[in-house]
């Protein structure tokens, strides 16, 4: 794909809205929420500064101008040749925007303010909705994807704070990210992969690994193991299988390593191959096996799984009384399990007398395709005009049949409640201090968070 011209990257009916704000308009400000109420913080704010650092950091040129000239008169749209010649020219590309956010990683209720931006140039005030098409998609995406996975982890902390010595350890190691194939491109891929690491620590995404480094400073935000995969297995031909399963646990038994293991018949590897023919070989590497079913059903084949293996290998009470393998092995769901069916596994291990610590879970289209803009409602409104004498006034729509979508009137701020983030009217602020903070101006990045910063706000913590 070649890079879009960021006066193209927008909505077509944006191009002619340069005409219609009301004469003297000098500024307008806007803001970006998911919308609606929830009882407590469900929305992880993620993915403003990647978006800060790759699109709105590349100024426009007058080629830019030009071609978007033409693409618009063909497109049958009127186009705004001064003004983006004017940014070129005194502006030298770059918007003339400040926005002012939230720190990333930040976890609020639906219906408080994540950003706020406005025009810093009165002749461009049509800018700051401009922007709305490419500013929503990089905020709604990841933040939908980081506050799914800590979804997961609230579905997942109770089977390990019930069933492991050390639930908080181990939680990082129970999802791995195995959807860069499921992502619709590299772009969309980087985004979602780099969302689900502020929760879990394994990924097989590079361009999310390769974004958490790129744009939040992180050396290396996620871990990964050899794996072989069917073509590998299938190769050496069903009777040689178990050759296959042997020359992995020679070339990798020092350390994690995942074998693919339904290439023809689960039950006959699990049972025959790994518990009888390898059994002994498998019990001696330093490192640990993790045996991956990769077909049947989500929910009863990994827990049939972990119950021939506890079957062949043995099984030890860990230190809250629940059943562990008695070698270093452990089962990998990653084939079409959602949150629903994890929590349904670790219910039946949970019952079986397991613990959730012999079971491991990979997710690939669930956790890059199955969000939408409308998984936790992101809008991005006009708030406020300014008019020539520099007064501001409130800009909300109010329709009669759909009172859920009101959006809010006047410039805002966000400030903390009992416990809690709240947005309210910027005028109400009074000495309390606003935590949207300057991360934008004019070209200029304010604040440059980290990766680790990024995760420490966003820490997932048990309810009490």
């Amino acid at each position: 794909m070649t890079e879009i011209n960021p006066i193209l990257n927008t909505d077509s009916y944006k191009l002619s809205h340069f005409l219609q704000y009301p004469p003297g308009t000098q500024a307008v400000s806007a803001y970006i929420e998911p919308r609606g109420h929830s009882q407590r913080p469900e929305v992880v704010f993620f993915g403003l500064q990647m978006f800060l650092k790759d699109y709105l950091s590349r100024p426009v040129t007058k080629v830019d101008v030009l071609e978007a000239a033409e693409i618009s008169a063909l497109h049958g749209l009127p186009f705004n040749r001064h003004g983006w010649l004017d940014i070129v020219e005194r502006h030298g590309g770059f918007l003339p925007l400040a926005i002012e956010a939230l720190p990333e990683g930040t976890v609020v209720r639906r219906g408080v303010p994540l950003l706020q931006l406005v025009n810093t140039d009165p002749e461009h005030a049509w800018v700051t909705t401009y922007i709305e098409t490419a500013l929503l998609r990089a905020v709604w995406y990841p933040s939908s994807v980081a506050s799914n996975a800590r979804r997961l982890c609230e579905t997942l902390m109770p089977h390990l704070e019930k069933t492991c010595e050390e639930p908080l350890a181990i939680l990082p190691t129970r999802l791995h990210d195995f959807g860069a194939r499921s992502a619709t491109c590299a772009e969309q891929a980087g985004l979602g992969g780099a969302a689900h690491l502020l929760y879990f620590s394994l990924s097989d995404t590079l361009s999310g690994i390769l974004n958490a480094r790129r744009f939040y400073g992180a050396p290396m935000a996620a871990t990964s193991y050899p794996a072989s995969e069917h073509a590998t297995i299938t190769a050496w031909g069903q009777a040689r299988e178990a050759d296959a399963y042997r020359r992995m646990l020679d070339l990798f038994g020092d350390g994690e390593f995942s074998v693919v293991s339904d290439s023809y018949d689960i039950a006959n590897a699990l049972s025959d191959i790994w518990g009888r023919t390898l059994k002994d070989k498998v019990k001696s590497i330093g490192g640990r096996l993790i045996v991956r079913p990769d077909s049947g059903d989500p929910v009863d084949t990994p827990v049939q799984a972990v119950a021939q293996l506890a079957y062949a290998f043995g099984t030890r009470l860990n230190g809250k009384g629940y059943k562990v393998i008695d070698a270093p092995v452990e089962v990998l769901q990653g084939d079409g399990a959602s949150g629903q069916d994890m929590a349904m596994i670790l219910g039946r291990l949970e019952a079986m007398g397991f613990s959730a610590e012999n079971i491991r879970f990979g997710m690939g289209a669930g956790l890059m395709q199955k969000v939408t803009r409308d998984s936790y409602s992101f809008t991005m409104k006009a708030n406020a005009r300014q008019d020539e004498a520099g007064a501001w006034h409130g800009i909300a729509k109010r329709p009669a049949t759909m009172r859920e979508k009101a959006s809010r009137n006047g410039r805002v701020a966000v400030t903390r409640q009992m416990g809690d983030l709240a947005g309210i009217a910027l005028a109400d602020l009074g000495g309390q201090e606003n935590a949207l903070q300057p991360v934008w101006k004019n070209g200029s990045l304010l604040s440059d968070w980290s990766f680790e910063e990024v995760k420490e706000r966003a820490r997932y913590v048990p309810a009490l």
